[in-house]
Parts: C-alpha cells; structure tokens; sequence
C-alpha cells in the first residue's frame, strides 16, 4: 500500500534492528502508551528482536481497558431503560460490567448499535424521533473532537433526542499518577502517536523535564516504531533526555489548534475515574453547561454505582506497568477473548488480547 509499504520494507528494517541492537548501552525499560504502539509492536513481531537490556511494558493507553467498572455498571444500566438507543463503538460491546455485558444487555432487547463515528449516533437520532440516542464516549484525545463536533451539530440543528454519555479522558494526566509512583521504573516513553496528532508533541516536554524521562513520539509502522526505540536509547545511554518527534509527517509540535478549540469550546476539564489509576484529578472532560441539553449524565440523572474489579484479574495492574499478562492466573484460563473477565483481553487494544494473539512464543 502506498505510503506504508515503504515503512515495511525488509530492506528497511532490517538495518535499523541492527542500529537498535548498537544503540542499547545499558539496561532499559520503556513504556507503551498507546494500546495501537501495543498491538503494533506484537503484530510486527518487534518484542523478539529486541535487543538484551531492553524491556518494553505497556501503559494505560487503551481506552476501554481504563473505562471504570462504575462506568460499564452505569452503561449498562442506561442501556435497560425504556425509551433509551445506546450507540456504542464496537470494542465495548462485549466487556463484562459487574454482572452483565452491553453484548447481554442487547440479548435480552436493549437497543444497542455499534456505530463508527459519533455522526452515525446522530443519524440515529434522526432516524427514531421517539427515541433518546446516547453516544457512549469513550476516548482519548483522537476521538474527542469528532464528538464535540457531533454535539456542536445537534446544537445547531436543534436535534434533541440526541445525548453524549462522556467518559472522555486526556493524556498525559495519567502518565503523570503513573510516574508519582516510586514503584514505577522506567526510563523512557513511546508517546502516541495518534492522541499527539492533537495536542503535539510538545505536550510531553514538561514531563520529560519533571521526571528526567527520554520521549519520542512514534508512529506505528515497523520502521517507525524502531526508529523511535533507537532513538529512546541514544537518548538513556547519552544521558540527554528530551522530547523528540519521530512521527512528523503525522504529527508536529503544537499540535491540531483548530480540534483543540473546537473541545473546549464543548467540554470542560473534570476528575475522572480510570480502572486502574483511581480518580485523577482534571484527566477527563465532561460537557459543557451551554450544551447540557446534549448530556446523558444531567438527562437522565446518572449517578455512577459503586463496583468492585473482577476477583483475581489483574486488568489494573497491566495497566500500570506493574505486571504482564501471563502473571495473571486468569490469563489464558479463566479469561479468554470468548469468554473475557477484564476488559484487557476483550479490547482490540488490549494488552491481554495481544499477548493472547501474538505473545505465546515470547
């Protein structure tokens, strides 16, 4: 395919393997941010040829995985009312909530459709007059604009049975909770790629500075990802730590002004739950009170159930870094893509569901 063929080619590649290899001096432990960089690296088979010294663990860059269980708890119960059509992207439909899935939900007659953008919810709306449509909105920064352009055309059509649920959540605040925590060791980041296209690369510079930790931001073809770990390890191994852009054809410093304008002009900064991490304070975005109207949360008077993480899953923990997949004793067993128990085996961004599909000889 023109344009990514190129960043794939053996030809390629296979040379920066071997500069990687030259570029590792010392022991080093980068993390993944992005669930895409997760799957990514898996897919590319780039975990067995990293070189001795390098570790790679993933973060909290998978946006179902770090919905909060209260979160699925509330959609799902959202979904049971009469008179409600939930809209969803495809990768919630099948994570388990406390008792029940969306996917279950749907089985005993939910209206549930799976949508692939904010703008089908809003046809949606439309097409059933008598309905109130809600927009599960589940994201990082990539997917937030595309909704506060949703909601900012309801608005001016007047389309009122049209509602966001927002669970919106922002980078990097959460890398921020992460690395407060001593127990945390790493040395650099593979920033996202896709979350940096908005809000630019230079959003990671004071993070780099705080913590002293090397950043690239790198794309997700093999040549971009190895590209962006050499150049994490020349940064560790010279000691000059800073925030460099590995994927400029994507991304540049300051990022998209015109979609970040366009989200607040729509959502305001708000504590936000993640599985995993707690409450962080000001990681989420929730919906302005001049567009109210096109809120879930005021609509129908949401207020989030309490809900505990499935016994033994081990989901929160993977998300942090702390621990990979096979140290869990579901992993593999009890949970499985089929039969999931937390939502990291079940997203197609999921750290469990890419060891599951990619991982067994590694």
């Amino acid at each position: 395919m023109k344009h990514l063929d190129e960043y794939r080619a053996a030809d390629l590649t296979k040379p920066l393997v071997e500069e990687l290899k030259n570029a590792v001096s010392k022991p080093l432990r980068v993390m993944e941010v992005c669930g895409s960089h997760t799957m990514a690296i898996f897919r590319n088979g780039l975990r067995s040829v990293l070189p001795d010294g390098m570790e790679l663990v993933s973060g909290p860059g998978c946006p179902v995985c770090v919905t909060s269980a209260s979160h699925m708890d509330a959609f799902i119960a959202m979904a049971d009312r009469p008179g409600v059509r939930v809209t969803i992207f495809g990768d919630l439909f099948r994570v388990p909530g406390t008792s029940a899935s969306l996917a279950q939900a749907s089985s005993r007659g939910a209206k549930i459709d799976i949508v692939y953008s904010p703008m089908d919810a809003l046809d949606l709306a439309m097409r059933y007059p008598g309905e109130l449509v809600v927009f599960l909105g589940v994201g990082f920064e990539t997917t937030t604009p595309g909704i506060a352009a949703t909601i900012l055309a309801a608005y001016n059509r007047a389309i009122k049975n049209f509602v966001v649920f927002s669970t919106q959540k922002t980078m990097p605040a959460p890398m921020e909770a992460l690395l407060s925590d001593p127990n945390l060791q790493i040395d650099g980041l593979l920033c996202p790629g896709h979350v940096s296209s908005i809000i630019g690369a230079g959003a990671w510079s004071p993070m780099a500075a705080k913590y002293h930790l090397a950043c690239v931001v790198a794309g997700f073809e093999t040549a971009d990802l190895l590209k962006s770990l050499i150049l994490l390890a020349r940064q560790i191994g010279q000691n000059d730590i800073k925030v460099e852009n590995a994927y400029p054809r994507a991304v540049s410093w300051e990022g998209n002004l015109r979609a970040r304008k366009m989200v607040e002009e729509i959502f305001e900064p708000a504590d936000m739950d993640w599985r995993g991490l707690g409450r962080i304070p000001a990681s989420g975005l929730k919906i302005r009170p001049k567009y109210a109207t096109f809120d879930a949360e005021v609509r129908l008077d949401i207020t989030l159930p309490q809900a505990e993480e499935p016994k033994g899953c081990m989901c929160g923990y993977i998300l942090k870094g702390m621990n990979n997949p096979r140290e869990c004793p579901l992993f593999d067993t009890r949970c499985t893509p089929a039969n999931p128990v937390g939502p990291c085996m079940v997203s197609s961004e999921g750290t469990c569901a890419a060891y599951h599909k990619y991982g067994r000889d590694i």
